[in-house]
């Protein structure tokens, strides 16, 4: 099925076409990950809650896997003003203001509580204004927070020594190569999409992913242990095209950015419960989770990748901002 008849299977299933509503605005709002994940029932909250609040004159169609296309091209989509969003990350982010990759380093956010100080802080919010004011990136909000990330191989994987040889997937953005690359092993851009196939074809080794990844894609099926590492807190940002955002009702504006603060609240505390009852899953399906790495020698390890990107003087700025050593 192509993505039109896709778009228009969901405007159906959602009644746009069945009960002849006509929205005023409409947004097609793209992610990554399977339907399964906790995300994509709190995009649909989102959507839901919008739609509610503008009396269905706001409508967000909330595609999964990848629909609409890859994450690079919807961000460069919306930037042209077409009525498309796209979950993301401060690495795809790093593209446009090179400091915010920060927020993607290794071991630089420890839990939530600190995500949510983060979008406080002064440079966070200039570097927020900048996205709207030069590049047409509109951030609603950058508090859902996936989890920590772990490495995923086939041989446990214990120090940055254990991870020398093995290729392993990342995004195509500069810090998650290079974070990879100061950890131990080397990195590989690959499209979401393609890791099964990656794996299963042994043009990767591994990969670097948060727990409900291997369940929604079924990873126990080429991989064998979870090595938890935790180098790096997954924070999403949701974003939209800057004009179309302007185009927007104020009062509607307000209204879409404090529903996705909300949902991602919501969805945050969920994914901690999910993760430990996804740990069990994993292991029920045969994987093997190390538990003992050296978690301070990766962290070590991983200061490499803020001197290679030139990312010290911005992880010391945010830090005190944040109010942290």
């Amino acid at each position: 099925m192509n993505k039109l008849a896709w778009f228009f299977l969901v405007l159906l299933i959602t009644g746009g076409l069945a009960q002849g509503s006509n929205p005023t605005y409409t947004l097609r709002y793209n992610h990554v990950l399977a339907p399964t994940h906790p995300f994509h029932a709190a995009f649909q909250k989102w959507a839901q809650r919008v739609a509610a609040r503008t009396k269905g004159d706001l409508q967000i169609l909330v595609f999964h896997s990848a629909q609409l296309g890859v994450e690079e091209d919807i961000i460069e989509q919306l930037r042209r003003g077409i009525p498309v969003g796209q979950n993301t990350d401060a690495a795809r982010m790093g593209n446009y203001i090179r400091e915010m990759a920060v927020i993607n380093a290794p071991y630089f956010l420890q839990d939530p509580a600190q995500v949510e100080r983060l979008s406080k802080t002064p440079s966070v919010q200039r570097w927020i204004d900048q996205l709207a004011s030069q590049y047409g990136i509109r951030v609603l909000c950058m508090n859902w927070v996936q989890g920590a990330r772990h490495f995923m191989t086939n041989r446990p994987i214990r120090t940055p020594q254990d991870l020398r040889g093995l290729r392993i997937r990342t995004p195509p953005a500069p810090i998650w190569q290079e974070s990879v690359r100061a950890l131990g092993a080397t990195p590989v851009a690959l499209a979401f999409g393609e890791i099964y196939s990656g794996l299963q074809q042994r043009a990767i080794d591994g990969v670097e992913l948060v727990y409900q990844n291997i369940l929604d894609m079924s990873l126990n099926e080429v991989l064998r242990y979870v090595n938890e590492t935790q180098h790096i807190l997954l924070v999403n940002f949701q974003v939209v095209g800057e004009a179309w955002f302007q185009r927007l009702p104020r009062n509607y504006q307000q209204i879409l950015v404090e529903e996705c603060e909300s949902a991602g609240r919501g969805v945050t505390l969920d994914i901690q419960v999910q993760t430990a009852k996804a740990q069990r899953e994993v292991q029920r399906r045969g994987m093997t989770i190390v538990t003992n790495t050296n978690l301070e020698a990766f962290r070590q390890a991983g200061q490499t990748a803020y001197e290679r990107l030139g990312l010290l003087d911005a992880r010391r700025r945010l830090y005190e901002e944040m109010g942290l050593r």
